[in-house]
């Protein structure tokens, strides 16, 4: 009763409290207006809508996948559509020295850096799992590696502007689906370093929002191909999904569920799990490693 009364009780107020106020405020097109934002995986599918959506909210837009083909028309389009200012820097996630240096080249032709959202994936298809390690280490690498090499290179800028970091993730990495394995891992990491770094923001005072997505089956072309005649699953439209993500993002929300199912935020979204973190702290004398010169 005593660790109800000081743990639990408090615990789940503050839940609530959070729920409530969250759930309450309203997004604005105006949110995003001018904003500086680097979108990954931007030359098709939800990054390419994502970059449809910025442009007519008029912000300021750099965009990367590897087709400089692709990424030309997009670009081209987001001009038509007011974006503040739009360009591209084409190139692979498989190559981290490129993830890397492609945020600071962004950073020179934005003049700073507002948000970074982390859309792209590696190609997957639907198969079991039969000993191909070289598949897992990929997805591991661009579906996830890549992700923190781009964040880490993004905080300083990031922290100068109270920025945000916008993860793409999928029901994939919240729960067990057959025939996506190495996907599913390098979706479930996404969860893992970026919340538990969520937490140590939090805790040093660094105020840069982190915003989980959790997807589920999308209508973009790659998605469609893939699940032909393996998934019956209704897919959910990607134009409205890539204008959630944004919402989501420009609220600071900690996570956002999209899916045609409305079941999906309710079953998975675990307050559970958040009363287990807030007390989780409570066991950390943080005083003792808290050092936010450590943070770049």
């Amino acid at each position: 009763m005593a660790f109800m009364k000081k743990y639990l009780l408090p615990a789940l107020g503050l839940l609530l409290a959070y729920n409530y106020y969250s759930a309450n405020e309203k997004f604005t097109p105006e949110m995003l207006q001018g904003k500086k934002v680097i979108v990954t995986g931007a030359s098709k599918g939800i990054g390419e809508e994502m970059a449809y959506h910025l442009a007519r909210m008029g912000a300021h837009v750099v965009l990367t996948a590897r087709s400089k083909e692709n990424l030309q028309k997009v670009v081209s389009h987001c001009l038509e559509l007011g974006a503040a200012s739009a360009h591209y820097i084409a190139g692979t996630m498989e190559d981290m020295t490129f993830a890397e240096q492609f945020v600071a080249k962004a950073g020179k032709l934005l003049g700073g850096l507002d948000m970074l959202i982390l859309n792209h994936i590696t190609n997957t298809s639907l198969n079991f799992f039969h000993n191909d390690i070289h598949h897992v280490r990929k997805s591991m690498e661009v579906n996830f590696l890549s992700y923190v090499v781009l964040s880490a290179a993004a905080l300083p800028m990031l922290k100068q502007s109270n920025g945000s970091i916008v993860v793409v993730s999928s029901l994939a990495g919240k729960m067990a689906h057959p025939l996506i394995a190495p996907y599913s891992a390098s979706k479930f990491a996404l969860d893992g370093f970026f919340s538990s770094i969520r937490k140590e923001y939090s805790v040093a005072k660094v105020n840069v929002s982190i915003t989980l997505c959790v997807l589920g089956l999308i209508n973009t072309d790659t998605a469609m191909k893939a699940v032909s005649g393996v998934m019956t699953k209704q897919a959910a439209p990607k134009e409205e999904c890539a204008l959630e993500i944004i919402k989501g993002a420009a609220l600071r929300q900690e996570e956002i569920y999209y899916d045609s199912s409305l079941w999906t935020s309710f079953l998975l979204g675990n307050p559970g799990r958040r009363v287990m973190e807030f007390l989780s702290l409570t066991y950390f004398n943080t005083d003792r490693f808290i050092n936010t010169s450590e943070f770049p």
